[in-house]
């Protein structure tokens, strides 16, 4: 994000529509919670509360692949380095983990991968910064 005044205000612009983004999944997120714990709520209802949350987060893809489209070629190719070493690391992880769960360690629910994924696409990011500065 460090040069042109383009890249400075495109960067502030993406975290200010992904942070609203987040925002809005962590209400409805909330509201989505409060409403499945309560009995009163019709079953046929259930689902589409639950998925309620998707709503946001399909913001957050666009906020995302938007921010891509305003990337320079180099800071396309660290994001896609980033993404490969999540990519490969999330398939290792979950591949192996799921491999010790049929010897008796515990079920993780697939609550556990987007995490893993983005931590892994911060780690890949990072180390492709350093390898082109």
């Amino acid at each position: 994000m460090i040069g042109s005044e383009g890249c400075v205000t495109n960067g502030t612009r993406y975290i200010k529509e992904l942070s609203a983004s987040l925002l809005l999944y962590a209400g409805v997120l909330a509201a989505s919670i409060w409403l499945l714990n309560g009995h009163w709520l019709a079953a046929t209802w259930r689902p589409a509360i639950a998925l309620a949350p998707m709503l946001p987060i399909a913001g957050c893809c666009w906020v995302i692949l938007r921010q891509f489209r305003r990337m320079d070629e180099m800071q396309v190719r660290m994001q896609l380095e980033g993404l490969g070493f999540s990519f490969v690391g999330t398939a290792m992880l979950t591949l192996g983990y799921g491999l010790l769960e049929g010897v008796g360690y515990p079920r993780l629910t697939m609550f556990w991968v987007w995490p893993l994924m983005a931590v892994l696409w911060v780690v890949g990011g990072f180390m492709a910064r350093r390898r082109y500065q």
